[in-house]
């Protein structure tokens, strides 16, 4: 299955008649495997402060994180594992896995709740893959 199947069909689905803005999956060197149409195109530097906070969690918290030049208020996570962030009635979720990050961004009628369950469930999987 091709990397853009996860994308189109995991990851972009219809939870409760609703579904992710856009979504990507993203290695951690920065590369796209997959991503939605809509998903923003984003600075190198963007990927590796992400990275970064996986590594040093709360690195993020001062600054924002930033994705396609929109910033995102840092909100509760999983240090080392889950990212969460909030702007407006929006928001994104980061999972990181052996090899990638896994991307999430939602806007209302979507909750945070279904945005959460969608992209680490997709994160759990490819960690149980070894990806």
């Amino acid at each position: 299955m091709s990397w853009q199947t996860y994308v189109d069909d995991h990851l972009m689905c219809d939870v409760d008649g609703v579904q992710l803005t856009a979504a990507a999956i993203v290695g951690q060197d920065g590369h796209v495997w997959a991503q939605s149409s809509a998903f923003p195109q984003f600075k190198p530097e963007e990927i590796s402060n992400i990275v970064k906070d996986f590594d040093e969690p709360g690195s993020l918290a001062p600054t924002g994180l930033y994705l396609g030049g929109t910033k995102y208020m840092v909100i509760q996570g999983e240090p080392g594992a889950v990212i969460r962030g909030k702007k407006g009635a929006g928001g994104i979720t980061v999972k990181k896995t052996a090899q990638a990050l896994i991307f999430g961004i939602y806007e209302e009628p979507m909750t945070p709740g279904q945005c959460n369950m969608v992209v680490e469930k997709m994160g759990d999987y490819l960690i149980d893959q070894g990806l």
